[in-house]
């Protein structure tokens, strides 16, 4: 199976300046721990990190001191997230018929949810790890009032991994371009070409790193799983 990770984005809503996946966690870089997760994973053999040119000196460090046994390819990412996943997948081989996406601040996501997505995905063209919402989510308008109260039971909040036929995902991202769809993941564009998108049971430890309070939470999380262990390397 084959991964994309973009990893082109900065740490704004971090209060960074520079991409939050070079912040440590536990003493290891955000992205660290995404690719032991990945290295770990017994179905992935190929991984693609899309990011900037001004990063790529870090993140090539930190792939070489994880001495990981997968291939790493670099990738120029794009302005916004859709372009830098266009670009990783202009990049990927020529016999990849399935691709995973991943968010690389989505650090811990397991290895058994990677290799769920993985098995899943060679029988549906689409799918995305989710998990039900439990709080209830209110519609409102511009002014701040409610307009409506969907129905909780029919919502998931959206995960990655994300996974695609990448026939048909390069298929929706070139109508996207020339359509000048704006989306916030690729599900939608599957959705937007009337593709069918499967959910799949995710992990609710597996939250997006974006905020100093979502590190805080990542940590405990973390040392949690090494046994309250303060450091990473024992």
């Amino acid at each position: 199976m084959h991964l994309l990770i973009p990893a082109a984005g900065m740490g704004r809503r971090m209060g960074s300046d520079r991409n939050k996946l070079l912040l440590t966690l536990l003493g290891k870089p955000l992205i660290a721990w995404t690719l032991l997760a990945v290295e770990a994973s017994s179905r992935i053999d190929w991984i693609g990190i899309v990011c900037q040119p001004e990063d790529m000196p870090d993140l090539k460090a930190i792939v070489a001191e994880l001495s990981l046994t997968k291939p790493v390819e670099f990738i120029q990412g794009g302005k916004t997230r859709q372009e830098s996943v266009y670009n990783g997948l202009q990049a990927l081989p020529l016999d990849a018929q399935r691709v995973l996406i991943h968010d690389g601040a989505r650090c811990l996501a397991t290895p058994d949810l990677l290799d769920r997505c993985s098995e899943i995905l060679f029988k549906y063209f689409g799918l995305i790890a989710a998990v039900p919402v439990k709080d209830t989510i209110k519609i409102v308008d511009k002014a701040n009032f409610i307009e409506d109260t969907p129905d909780r039971n029919r919502l998931w909040a959206a995960q990655t991994p994300q996974g695609f036929d990448v026939r048909l995902l390069k298929e929706c991202h070139e109508k996207g371009r020339h359509l000048g769809w704006e989306v916030t993941d690729d599900a939608a564009l599957f959705e937007k070409c009337d593709l069918p998108v499967l959910i799949v049971e995710g992990e609710e430890t597996n939250l997006k790193v974006t905020t100093p309070v979502d590190l805080a939470i990542a940590e405990f999380i973390l040392r949690q799983r090494l046994g309250n262990s303060a450091d990473a390397s024992s």
